[in-house]
Formats: C-alpha cells, sequence, structure tokens
C-alpha cells in the first residue's frame, strides 16, 4: 500500500520566490533591538500568516537580546552580531550568530524548572522552544555561534491573511 504524498497547491503559490534572504550586522548593544526589529519588518511577507510573524519577531528579539546580553556580556559593545534572516515558501529560517564561548543550550534547558511565566527572567529559551518547529545553538567552524530558528507555515493570500486577525 503506498501513500498518497500529494500536496494541495495553494492558488498564486508558483508566484513566490523559492526563497528571500537577507543579513544585518549589529553591535553588541541591547539599543540596537529597535534596529534589528525594524529591519525584520521591511522583510515581511504577505503569505506569511501574522501571527506566524509575530512569533519569529518574539524569537528574533528574543535570541539577539540573548546574544547581546550573555554570549556578549564579557566582549566590548563594538562585537558584532549577525543576523541572517531567509524566507522559504513555507518556512522562515532565523540565524543569529555571536562570538561568545560555546553553550550547551539543550543541557541548560533540561536543567531549568518548568516555565514561570511570572519570573523575571529565563522565559526566552524556553518560549523559543515552545514556539519553534527547530532551534539549534552550535558552535562553528569560523569560531562564532550559531542559533538556528525555523518556524513552518503554510502559506496565505493577501485576502486571507488581511481576514485572519485570530489565525493559529
Amino acid at each position: 500500500m503506498t501513500k498518497d504524498r500529494s500536496v494541495a497547491k495553494v492558488k498564486g503559490s508558483d508566484k513566490l520566490p523559492t526563497f528571500r534572504r537577507s543579513y544585518l550586522q549589529v553591535c553588541s548593544n541591547l539599543e540596537e533591538n529597535d534596529k534589528v526589529l525594524s529591519w525584520f519588518e521591511l522583510l515581511h511577507q504577505a503569505s506569511i500568516p501574522k501571527t506566524v510573524w509575530l512569533q519569529c519577531e518574539l524569537m528574533l528579539a528574543e535570541g539577539f537580546t540573548n546574544a547581546a546580553r550573555h554570549a556578549h556580556k564579557y566582549l566590548p559593545r563594538e562585537t558584532p552580531i549577525d543576523i541572517e534572516i531567509t524566507i522559504y515558501t513555507d518556512y522562515l529560517e532565523i540565524k543569529i550568530l555571536d562570538y561568545g564561548q560555546p553553550f550547551d543550550l539543550k543541557g541548560w534547558l533540561r536543567a531549568q524548572p518548568d516555565l514561570d511565566m511570572f519570573a523575571p527572567g529565563g522565559r526566552g529559551i524556553k518560549l523559543m522552544y515552545e514556539i519553534a518547529d527547530y532551534v539549534s545553538y552550535t558552535h562553528t567552524s569560523d569560531d562564532r555561534n550559531c542559533l538556528l530558528i525555523v518556524k513552518r507555515y503554510w502559506p496565505y493570500s493577501q485576502e486571507q491573511n488581511d481576514f485572519s486577525n485570530c489565525d493559529t
């Protein structure tokens, strides 16, 4: 018995680009968060559901904040943080590259207590894992760390996105 692996095609999806990639480099300063989020907003695609876009915005802000606040804690403020956003037709990829010490993100997560929404800190990484479809934090060959966040979505038409204020 073979499974039907056909995929429904969204009207107009053939007009969507295969991917769109954009880069930004900022210094290790929390005040750069506004610049990061303004740049991200310019990349918005009408086919990405609003809820998914806002979730990605939250994960980007959290990832940048962690890089600036924790990974670069003992480094000069001029130390760059590189951000790469790649938007595919059905998922979005966020990469945040820092120069901090290697860090075992999964080990840290396992050692943390359950998520406390009222705690003063420590919720961001857990929220990322709850929202994202895939999260990794790896040391690269050029001596940096790469936080990779992947969020899948079902492409919307402009009309659907305008109408869907409460989509999930």
